[in-house]
């Protein structure tokens, strides 16, 4: 059956316009990272009719993903991530262009894995050293990008916030990089009041919310910190999709200006 680009995304239409709608569809946007944050921010992305979107992952679906991640369905166990996101992308929009790259981002691969053109990136990676790789050559590039802070271990989406990633309080993942952009970046350095400290001009999805333990000693929490893995801590896929979609209207509202 031919789709009826008009009466799939109409509500779009109406919601930003014709000239809205052009932007949405002539816009190119990454989503690094397609678990329990970044596989919401893509459909997102999907159902607004973004027109091309490049998704960035090496992981497989497993069975512990189900709680959380959109494309973890009977069925798509053991298929890579950004091949089960990519089909449910063109479901909702088959005229819609996916790039699919199976690998993850480090500082070493970063200038070859992003040599293409694109105008939004969303971070949903739970490793503070492509966090860093990630928010260092979109600066320089001057495109903008959205940051997930550490969803693990959260159980109030009401305590998601939007901040500048200079501003974040509360989330240790986010500190950790932060840091290091400060110290080997020359990001502008802060003061004991983050609020109070020079903006980095990079938008950061976080929560204040204190991280609750997980219920068994047994799991294994790697280094104290957050993060978007979830692996250690608990999770809540109304915390973890409220980050990702939170995520990907910043990303909208940017190409729309």
């Amino acid at each position: 059956m031919e789709m009826d680009f008009e009466r799939r995304f109409g509500g779009v239409r109406r919601l930003y316009g014709e000239a809205g709608l052009a932007k949405l569809t002539g816009a190119h946007v990454v989503v690094v990272g397609i678990g329990g944050v970044g596989s919401w921010a893509a459909e997102v992305l999907a159902r607004n009719a973004v027109g091309s979107i490049t998704l960035i992952d090496l992981d497989n679906i497993a069975e512990s993903n189900f709680n959380r991640q959109l494309p973890a369905v009977e069925g798509n166990i053991g298929k890579p991530k950004v091949t089960a996101m990519c089909e449910r992308i063109l479901a909702i929009n088959p005229s819609c262009q996916v790039r699919q790259i199976e690998d993850f981002i480090t500082p070493e691969n970063i200038e070859q894995l992003l040599h293409f053109s694109f105008d939004g990136l969303i971070d949903c990676v739970d490793d503070a050293k492509a966090k860093v790789a990630l928010i260092n050559f979109c600066k320089r590039a001057n495109v903008p990008i959205v940051v997930s802070g550490g969803a693990g271990g959260r159980l109030d989406p009401a305590r998601i916030q939007l901040a500048d990633l200079a501003h974040v309080h509360g989330d240790k993942l986010i500190a950790k990089v932060r840091n290091v952009l400060r110290k080997d970046y020359a990001f502008p350095q802060g003061n004991n009041t983050p609020k109070k400290s020079p903006k980095f001009g990079i938008s950061c999805i976080y929560s204040d919310e204190p991280v609750t333990k997980p219920v068994m000693a047994s799991c294994d929490i790697a280094q104290g910190v957050s993060g978007l893995n979830c692996a250690g801590y608990g999770s809540a896929v109304s915390v973890t999709a409220t980050f990702g979609m939170l995520a990907a209207q910043v990303t909208l509202n940017q190409v729309l200006q």
